[in-house]
């Protein structure tokens, strides 16, 4: 049976809200949280990015759900050596109940250090040797490594947890599902496309996790939650390789003048029809997916979880 957990938004909500909202997502019945890595919103009308590994050690102290960055990137912005230790510490604090999410990332993340951002066969690769260099680290052994990409000298994380780390890797096309499928323990990806999943399973991943998310608007007025999923969540609508390349929250503002409202409402379920949301989530259980996350838009977050603990989760699991 699948799992469905909750989709802790960094974009979108404080440090201390977001600790808040996984207490909520334990207590309304949901099985396991992801939390978003990010350095910048997608735009200035979501307006937060905490520090995603602090908030992790926050959780751990709060919540008994497993937890999964979705995803970092281990790229550019922060060294694969930094990625080992931080989530080497936050699997002895969640005690075995924490798994890696990684991708290759966006330009809005990314580019801040002022490095090149590489076009996306290189970032695969990257990601590759950054994922074998982290694998390494969190056994505890001490390491040098010279790779194509990355150099480490004499490094051991001291800190690493009795049992190893899972590293699901993200992927949104067929080279990136094959990719995670030899070099991931499970596959992450944002859309029901059993397509993908199929690739996936064929190309090593047979007995692999796959985990899916999604985003909704729960109100009792679905015009206006239409409303403020396009107002914060239009970016989600972009086409292509937008989301990838743009390098700033004021770029995809500017490109998300060409979202409608309409175009939103017809991808977003809003408002409080439980049919509406649970046919959503239930779309990736049937493309085959182990793990389903949902994330609220907006400020409703307690009407949200008591909505989906009453009327959405018991039609899933019924």
């Amino acid at each position: 049976m699948a799992r469905f957990g909750y989709f802790l938004s960094c974009e979108e909500h404080g440090p201390i809200e977001l600790v808040e909202q996984a207490r909520m997502a334990e207590q309304a019945g949901f099985d396991c949280l992801w939390i978003s890595d990010h350095y910048h919103p997608w735009n200035d009308q979501q307006g937060q990015s905490p520090f995603v590994w602090s908030v992790i050690g926050a959780l751990s102290r709060v919540v008994s759900l497993p937890v999964e960055p979705a995803v970092t990137c281990p790229l550019v912005r922060t060294h694969p050596a930094v990625i080992a230790q931080a989530a080497a510490t936050s699997a002895v604090q969640l005690g075995g109940r924490f798994r890696l999410g990684v991708g290759s990332g966006e330009a809005l993340n990314e580019h801040i250090l002022g490095t090149v951002w590489p076009e996306a066969s290189v970032r695969l690769d990257m990601l590759e040797e950054a994922v074998q260099l982290i694998r390494r680290l969190l056994t505890g052994d001490q390491i040098s490594h010279r790779g194509r990409h990355y150099v480490v000298e004499n490094a051991r994380v001291y800190t690493v947890p009795e049992e190893a780390v899972p590293i699901d890797v993200s992927a949104f096309g067929p080279q990136a599902a094959e990719t995670a499928a030899r070099i991931g323990d499970g596959l992450i990806t944002m859309a029901p496309d059993a397509g993908l999943v199929e690739r996936f399973r064929r190309a090593g991943g047979e007995s692999k996790p796959v985990a899916g998310g999604l985003k909704v608007c729960w109100s009792a007025d679905r015009r206006e939650a239409v409303r403020t999923a396009h107002r914060l969540w239009a970016n989600e609508q972009l086409p292509g390789e937008l989301a990838q390349i743009l390098p700033s929250p004021r770029h995809f503002e500017q490109a998300s003048q060409l979202i409608t409202e309409e175009q939103v409402a017809a991808s977003v379920p809003c408002g409080d029809n439980p049919d509406e949301h649970a046919k959503a989530l239930s779309a990736f259980v049937d493309a085959g997916f182990d793990a389903v996350y949902v994330s609220q838009i907006g400020k409703e977050q307690q009407g949200f979880f008591d909505f989906y603990h009453t009327n959405v989760l018991p039609r899933l699991r019924g």
